[in-house]
């Protein structure tokens, strides 16, 4: 058994009986050296008799009230140190000199002199290894059970395999204590697993509130993404912290430390499960082929870029205009294909750079383009519409007729569902977009060209820059508020794995000019993922109904251009595909020719940076497209107001 089990009590004591305990044990062992003294002297075991008890009195009488006079008793023992050891040399000499004067320099007749001089010694022996005894035994058990009284404690959701290997691979951690398991099996509630008992998670809150539990630690690897969501809604009442297993085979080869303990998965928070992808798919365009990603160093182009890198290409070409974010994305999959014959190439280039995109393709000639590099954050674009437009509708254009030319089998742009029925500036610049790719895809029908052109349109991804479930995270730590900007606002989600591999699913399947929706599932209302996020985390809302709550939420107003709710689809005519997520979609878009001349004359609109007569063209380019709130150019705001206070100087 641990040495705290038996220290606990002796600590709790108050501190007058710890005393009287103090001084019993010295009165002990002043009648037990004053018998040592006498079987040293007389050589063999002896039992004390008449004038022989008289050094026994002696002792106690003498030393007993010098060791109080000196401040033996006042001293704690688990602290004790050098000064304290000090005063028990000087209580001790005080001591033996009157001892030593008494019985050895006087003497008694029927005591041994000696007996004068080995007791005081023996004595100090033993009060001093006494109280080191006491310092390292008391001491070092006290200070385990600080540690031990300081750690979080932590209940562990799940009884089986996994969470006994959890419960295993924390037994020694110095800063998480397992005080049980909580688990739905009503034939295992009650009982003890291991030294610890198994709970009746109903009985979560009073747990909470006795053990003082800091954490749950989910350990339900096999259970569906809505068993665990129906876990974490009754985890929510108890207003704990969650935090999930690592990975099992860190688990299982004792890997496992607190920092591997990480925060709820997105895909808990998103509360759907998602569906295995098909190998088939994913191989069609990618296995063993050049590839091509442009801006590879961003949320979506870089997960795109990994699950590339899973399904083996021969050639990964990076194309991105930011050096950062390149070098970053290089040097990790330059790490991922360690051992792997797959050339990684890194690429500086803007997709508006046609001669330098084309040189790219002539030099090494890819199968398959993904093209993600797009502005995609609303209100930045709103603040610089004209080099938003360059880069979503120029640059798309400039790329796509150079995978034409060069051949390419494959493109696949990137879109969002913000370019349905848009109210901003990247919104209408995605959707302009998609209809060059639909135009440039029916005159291939026409030509015959060998490229073939597909859209992929989905809404958010959860974790990207940008993304609200780190931003809310963030702030939570912080200790809020966590910001909204409307309470009524709602997106789609999902999970930047998932949507990669759909996206590269839905580009395999593609016949030509075909615009594909990724399945989001259910819009999600921002105002309870925020909900979610700061009572999953452990603390309360603070609101009216709850004042004294932990995190309080603050409405900002809605962003330049941002929409309360985005829409997937222009029409109301989805068609199935052979996969379960991915949807088809018919819209209208002019054809190639058309295009081509109104192409002409928004690169000449922009030339002239007539923000007005830019909107006023996506207007009539693109349909559903009402401009929100007014134009906040930062150029032409700017620019405005010079000429407003030069008119008003003039006049």
């Amino acid at each position: 058994m641990p040495a705290e089990i038996y220290v606990a009590p002796f600590l709790a004591l108050p501190r007058f009986i710890k005393r009287l305990l103090a001084v019993s044990v010295d009165a002990s062992l002043c009648v037990i050296t004053v018998w040592l003294a006498y079987c040293f002297r007389l050589d063999g075991w002896v039992a004390l008799s008449g004038i022989q008890w008289l050094p026994v009195a002696v002792s106690l009488m003498l030393a007993l009230p010098i060791f109080v006079v000196m401040g033996l008793y006042r001293a704690i023992f688990r602290y004790a140190g050098w000064s304290a050891f000090m005063t028990v040399i000087k209580a001790v000499a005080i001591y033996g000199l009157i001892f030593i004067t008494l019985f050895t320099a006087i003497s008694v007749p029927g005591v041994p002199r000696t007996v004068g001089l080995l007791q005081p010694l023996l004595l100090l022996i033993a009060i001093g290894l006494s109280r080191m005894f006491t310092r390292y035994w008391l001491g070092d058990a006290y200070h385990r059970l600080l540690r031990r009284n300081s750690m979080s404690k932590v209940l562990i959701y799940g009884a089986g395999n996994a969470g006994r290997q959890l419960a295993g691979a924390l037994a020694n951690s110095l800063e998480l204590k397992v005080v049980g398991y909580l688990d739905d099996d009503r034939k295992l509630q009650g009982s003890i697993m291991g030294g610890l008992p198994i709970y009746n998670p109903d009985d979560l809150p009073s747990l909470v509130h006795a053990f003082d539990i800091g954490d749950i630690l989910l350990a339900v690897p096999s259970a569906s993404r809505n068993r665990r969501n129906d876990i974490l809604d009754n985890i929510r009442k108890a207003k704990v912290n969650v935090r999930t297993l690592p990975d099992l085979t860190a688990l299982a080869q004792g890997l496992v430390t607190v920092s591997n303990l990480r925060e709820l998965d997105i895909e808990d928070l998103l509360g759907r499960d998602t569906v295995e992808p098909r190998r088939d798919l994913l191989e069609k365009n990618i296995h063993g082929k050049t590839v091509l990603v442009t801006g590879a160093g961003g949320s979506i182009g870089g997960e795109l870029c990994r699950q590339i890198m899973k399904i083996g290409p021969e050639t990964l070409l990076l194309v991105e205009q930011s050096e950062f974010a390149l070098y970053e994305i290089q040097a990790e999959l330059t790490k991922i294909c360690e051992g792997r014959d797959i050339r990684i190439v890194p690429v500086l280039a803007s997709v508006r750079d046609g001669e330098r995109f084309r040189q790219i393709l002539e030099a090494w000639r890819p199968e398959t383009i993904y093209h993600t590099a797009a502005y995609k954050h609303v209100p930045l674009v709103e603040y610089n519409p004209a080099e938003g437009i360059r880069n979503n509708v120029m640059g798309t254009v400039t790329a796509a007729l150079a995978a034409r030319d060069a051949g390419v089998s494959d493109f696949v742009l990137i879109s969002t569902d913000k370019a349905v029925r848009p109210t901003n500036i990247m919104g209408a610049s995605k959707r302009l977009a998609e209809m060059a790719l639909q135009a440039l895809a029916a005159e291939r029908a026409e030509n015959g060209t060998a490229t073939t052109f597909t859209i992929v349109r989905f809404g958010n991804v959860l974790g990207s820059s940008g993304s609200v479930v780190p931003l809310f995270r963030q702030q939570v730590r912080e200790g809020g508020p966590v910001t909204l900007t409307h309470p009524d606002i709602t997106r789609y989600f999902m999970t930047i794995p998932e949507a990669s591999q759909l996206v590269i699913q839905a580009g395999a399947m593609s016949e030509g000019g075909d615009l594909f929706i990724l399945d989001m599932g259910e819009p999600v209302k921002i105002l309870d993922l925020a909900h979610r996020i700061i009572e999953l985390s452990g603390f309360t809302v603070r609101d009216d109904e709850n004042p004294h709550g932990d995190i309080e939420l603050e409405i900002t107003g809605l962003r330049p251009g941002e929409k309360l709710y985005e829409e997937l689809l222009i029409g109301d005519n989805p068609m199935a595909t052979q996969h379960p997520r991915i949807m088809k979609a018919r819209e209208d878009f002019l054809p190639w020719s058309e295009f081509q001349r109104r192409l002409s004359m928004l690169e000449s609109i922009l030339d002239q940076n007539d923000i007005l007569a830019a909107r006023s063209f996506l207007e009539t380019m693109v349909s559903g497209y009402v401009p929100n709130g007014e134009v906040v150019d930062l150029v032409y705001v700017e620019n405005s107001t010079h000429a407003a206070a030069g008119q008003g100087h003039a006049a």
